[in-house]
Protein backbone atom coordinates (compact mmCIF):
# COMPACT_ATOMS: atom_id res chain seq x y z
CA UNK A 1 0.00 0.00 0.00
CA UNK A 2 3.02 2.62 -0.70
CA UNK A 3 1.60 5.82 -1.07
CA UNK A 4 -1.13 6.15 1.44
CA UNK A 5 -1.72 8.32 4.29
CA UNK A 6 -3.52 7.23 7.50
CA UNK A 7 -4.85 9.68 10.57
CA UNK A 8 -6.00 8.35 13.49
CA UNK A 9 -7.16 10.53 16.27
CA UNK A 10 -6.67 9.25 19.46
CA UNK A 11 -6.16 5.62 18.27
CA UNK A 12 -4.79 3.08 20.39
CA UNK A 13 -3.90 4.88 23.41
CA UNK A 14 -7.43 5.17 25.08
CA UNK A 15 -6.29 2.02 27.28
CA UNK A 16 -3.39 4.08 28.67
CA UNK A 17 -5.58 7.63 28.58
CA UNK A 18 -8.93 7.44 29.11
CA UNK A 19 -9.41 4.01 30.81
CA UNK A 20 -6.52 4.80 33.23
CA UNK A 21 -8.01 8.02 34.27
CA UNK A 22 -11.41 6.83 34.78
CA UNK A 23 -10.35 3.90 36.57
CA UNK A 24 -11.22 1.34 34.05
CA UNK A 25 -8.11 -0.61 33.25
CA UNK A 26 -6.25 -2.30 36.25
CA UNK A 27 -2.51 -1.97 36.50
CA UNK A 28 -1.68 -5.00 34.58
CA UNK A 29 -3.88 -3.89 31.83
CA UNK A 30 -1.85 -0.80 31.25
CA UNK A 31 1.24 -2.68 31.58
CA UNK A 32 -0.29 -4.82 29.14
CA UNK A 33 -1.17 -2.11 27.02
CA UNK A 34 2.64 -0.37 26.67
CA UNK A 35 3.82 -3.56 26.02
CA UNK A 36 1.19 -4.05 22.90
CA UNK A 37 1.39 -0.43 21.51
CA UNK A 38 5.31 -0.84 21.61
CA UNK A 39 4.95 -3.99 19.75
CA UNK A 40 2.51 -2.93 17.28
CA UNK A 41 4.26 -0.03 16.07
CA UNK A 42 7.67 -1.38 15.69
CA UNK A 43 5.68 -3.89 13.13
CA UNK A 44 4.25 -1.38 11.47
CA UNK A 45 7.41 0.95 11.14
CA UNK A 46 9.45 -2.31 10.46
CA UNK A 47 7.36 -2.51 7.38
CA UNK A 48 8.11 0.60 6.43
CA UNK A 49 4.92 2.58 7.70
CA UNK A 50 6.04 6.16 8.38
CA UNK A 51 4.60 6.00 11.93
CA UNK A 52 4.36 10.21 13.21
CA UNK A 53 2.60 10.39 16.10
CA UNK A 54 2.16 14.33 17.48
CA UNK A 55 0.58 15.62 20.99
CA UNK A 56 -0.64 18.65 20.87
CA UNK A 57 -0.41 20.58 24.19
CA UNK A 58 -2.19 23.05 25.48
CA UNK A 59 -2.17 24.54 28.86
CA UNK A 60 -5.56 24.07 31.41
CA UNK A 61 -6.15 27.83 30.87
CA UNK A 62 -5.69 27.95 27.42
CA UNK A 63 -8.40 24.88 26.99
CA UNK A 64 -10.48 26.70 29.10
CA UNK A 65 -10.71 30.02 27.04
CA UNK A 66 -10.98 27.45 23.87
CA UNK A 67 -14.11 25.77 25.91
CA UNK A 68 -15.89 29.20 26.41
CA UNK A 69 -15.28 30.57 23.09
CA UNK A 70 -16.75 27.39 21.48
CA UNK A 71 -20.06 27.36 23.52
CA UNK A 72 -20.34 30.48 22.14
CA UNK A 73 -19.83 30.03 18.49
CA UNK A 74 -23.18 28.39 16.78
CA UNK A 75 -21.33 26.06 14.35
CA UNK A 76 -18.90 25.07 17.08
CA UNK A 77 -21.08 24.04 19.95
CA UNK A 78 -21.45 20.99 19.00
CA UNK A 79 -18.01 19.72 19.38
CA UNK A 80 -18.43 20.60 23.32
CA UNK A 81 -19.79 18.24 25.82
CA UNK A 82 -21.04 18.01 29.36
CA UNK A 83 -18.56 15.50 29.34
CA UNK A 84 -15.60 17.88 27.74
CA UNK A 85 -15.89 20.04 31.12
CA UNK A 86 -16.34 17.06 33.76
CA UNK A 87 -12.73 15.71 32.46
CA UNK A 88 -11.23 19.10 32.96
CA UNK A 89 -12.11 18.08 37.11
CA UNK A 90 -8.99 15.25 36.16
CA UNK A 91 -6.75 18.17 34.42
CA UNK A 92 -4.00 16.53 36.64
CA UNK A 93 -4.67 12.89 36.07
CA UNK A 94 -4.54 13.40 32.09
CA UNK A 95 -1.45 15.46 32.87
CA UNK A 96 -0.20 12.43 34.44
CA UNK A 97 -0.95 9.89 32.30
CA UNK A 98 0.09 11.98 29.46
CA UNK A 99 3.42 11.96 30.72
CA UNK A 100 3.90 8.27 31.32
CA UNK A 101 2.44 7.67 27.79
CA UNK A 102 4.90 9.79 25.68
CA UNK A 103 7.73 8.02 28.19
CA UNK A 104 6.66 4.60 27.73
CA UNK A 105 5.67 4.81 24.07
CA UNK A 106 8.12 7.26 22.79
CA UNK A 107 10.81 4.87 21.08
CA UNK A 108 13.80 5.12 18.39
CA UNK A 109 11.47 4.44 15.64
CA UNK A 110 8.08 5.88 16.59
CA UNK A 111 8.90 8.93 18.77
CA UNK A 112 6.04 11.33 19.91
CA UNK A 113 6.48 14.89 18.02
CA UNK A 114 5.63 16.81 21.19
CA UNK A 115 3.69 20.26 19.83
CA UNK A 116 3.10 23.39 21.85
CA UNK A 117 -0.20 24.46 20.92
CA UNK A 118 -1.29 27.12 22.74
CA UNK A 119 -0.80 29.04 19.43
CA UNK A 120 -2.59 27.03 16.77
CA UNK A 121 -0.41 28.56 13.84
CA UNK A 122 2.69 27.60 15.46
CA UNK A 123 1.31 24.43 16.49
CA UNK A 124 -0.32 23.80 12.65
CA UNK A 125 3.37 24.97 10.94
CA UNK A 126 5.14 22.46 13.25
CA UNK A 127 3.12 19.70 12.64
CA UNK A 128 3.43 20.25 8.88
CA UNK A 129 7.24 21.07 8.97
CA UNK A 130 7.82 17.63 10.86
CA UNK A 131 5.75 15.82 8.16
CA UNK A 132 7.75 17.17 5.80
CA UNK A 133 10.95 16.40 7.23
CA UNK A 134 9.82 13.09 7.87
CA UNK A 135 8.76 11.80 4.47
CA UNK A 136 11.64 13.86 2.95
CA UNK A 137 13.81 11.64 5.41
CA UNK A 138 12.60 8.39 4.12
CA UNK A 139 12.18 9.30 0.92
Amino acid sequence: MDGRIAIYDRSWYGRVLVERVEGLASAADLERAYSEINAFEAELTGHGIVLLKYWMHIDKEEQERRFRERATVPFKKWKLTNEDWRNRGNWDAYVEAACDMVERTSTATAPWILVEANSKPYARLKVIRTLCEAWESKL
